[in-house]
């Protein structure tokens, strides 16, 4: 391995989970597979003290406010990502059930307001005592626009438009306090110094918001933002205003032309490039052997249908039809529109550079979208975590597990150990709040 230019540096992980917490398609039809996650809160206290146990940076929850594919509800009848608990619900009862872990979660800008967002993630940044995530991204789905009252989404540039803005709305309401603004004085009856308070006064192209914030600067100073993408709008907005960027890369030139891209562009902004953390998915398959590993692999991919596949690929890329697509075709040249800019052209390559027929592309689709996937043992997983970690493309990773708990604790029991030997994480937590233990710098 080539040596990191920061020896002392070790990379952060974070674990992506959704619904029922499983991660591939059909992970819920393993064996031990937990199948009821998407109700069932105990389930994610056993996922986060799993995650805690094994010094992970954060629990993200991924989210999304529509059933996928919900207007053929018979298509999707092997879809356990009908039954979602409400994240931010989630985040907060887990708060009291964890001490070091980052708790961080999805809220789309195309169907909230500023204020609700800004207000939701300052408590849940109190309540866990500062670590909260907040993963500012526009919305993506059908039907998520047709929850709202919409027949589509916005295009993919006002979205943008409107989602940099409410960004900039949110994070001006969390300075609405400074840190020594409340006086709690009993004996003067000044609860708080009127100088320390500031409205916002916001009025733009989207949004008139005045503030203050009637939530107090929290424990972090604010909580993380995250950035979720690979387009050139995430760069660019994730530069501006992201502590952290979550980006499917399926390969490593790939993945390093993208870290370089947005560390040039904190550069430009002028930020540190270590102010930005960028954290590919990774999908895991895990053993204690390559061929054990590959089993695990198998015995998900044979249960998945060609054509149900490749329908999920469409619902996937925001509604993209495929059906006049022949499956056994080398994978045809998709190009993004104005939901999923970024999208196609990562499964386009997948297919070019592997080989693949759509069929194919789109059942690799069901064990990890467009993200990177490893299926080996464990000096495998760890081998490819630290080329990449040592060799400019990620500052850590998005753990994507297959079948809950599982591959989860396949990872925090085979392959942390392994990393930590390496030098690579962490044996302790760095601090109680969720930037210390990032590595990000403090706020002013």
């Amino acid at each position: 391995m080539t040596t990191d230019t920061s020896p002392s540096k070790h990379m952060n992980l974070a674990v992506f989970l959704t619904a029922d917490g499983n991660y591939h398609h059909l992970g819920w039809r393993h064996p031990d597979a937990v199948v009821d996650g998407g109700s069932n809160f105990q389930r994610w206290v056993e996922f986060a003290h799993m995650a805690e146990a094994g010094k992970l940076d954060m629990l993200f929850v991924a989210d999304q406010i529509a059933i996928v594919g919900g207007s053929e509800l018979e298509a999707i009848t092997n879809s356990s990502k009908v039954d979602r608990l409400e994240p931010m619900t989630l985040l907060s009862a887990l708060a009291s059930h964890t001490k070091n872990i980052g708790l961080a979660a999805t809220a789309a800008t195309s169907y909230w307001e500023p204020y609700n967002i800004a207000r939701m993630f300052g408590s849940l940044d109190h309540i866990s005592g500062g670590r909260a995530g907040w993963n500012c991204v526009t919305g993506g789905q059908l039907e998520e626009a047709q929850n709202f009252s919409r027949d589509r989404h916005e295009p993919h540039e006002m979205r943008y438009e409107r989602a940099n803005e409410f960004a900039d709305v949110v994070m001006g309401l969390w300075n609405s306090f400074d840190a020594d603004a409340l006086l709690y004085d009993k004996k003067s009856g000044q609860f708080f110094d009127p100088s320390k308070v500031h409205t916002l006064n916001h009025r733009g192209k989207h949004f008139q918001v005045k503030g203050p914030l009637n939530v107090s600067r929290s424990p972090q100073g604010r909580p993380i933002v995250i950035q979720a993408g690979g387009s050139d709008a995430t760069v660019e907005m994730g530069s501006r205003i992201a502590d952290v960027i979550f980006t499917a890369q399926a390969d490593f030139e790939g993945a390093r032309g993208f870290y370089s891209q947005v560390k040039e562009a904190a550069r430009q902004r002028g930020r540190s490039p270590d102010s930005i953390k960028v954290m590919p998915g990774l999908s895991l398959f895990i053993g204690k052997t390559r061929e054990e590993a590959r089993a695990k692999f198998d015995a998900l991919h044979e249960m998945v249908d060609v054509r149900d596949a490749v329908e999920g690929l469409g619902r996937l890329l925001g509604g993209v039809d495929l059906s006049g697509y022949d499956p056994d075709a080398p994978m045809p040249p998709l190009e993004g529109n104005d939901l999923r800019k970024s999208g196609p052209g990562t499964f386009v390559r997948i297919g070019r550079e592997n080989n693949y027929t759509l069929g194919q592309v789109a059942v690799q689709a069901k064990a990890a979208r467009n993200h990177c996937m490893i299926i080996g043992n464990v000096q495998d997983v760890a081998d490819h975590m630290e080329h990449w970690f040592r060799n400019g493309a990620a500052d850590g990773f998005n753990l994507l597990p297959a079948v809950m708990p599982n591959t989860l604790d396949d990872f925090c029991s085979l392959v942390v150990p392994e990393l930590q030997a390496r030098g690579l994480f962490r044996t302790e937590y760095e601090g109680p709040t969720l930037r210390e233990v990032l590595g990000l710098p403090a706020l002013a």
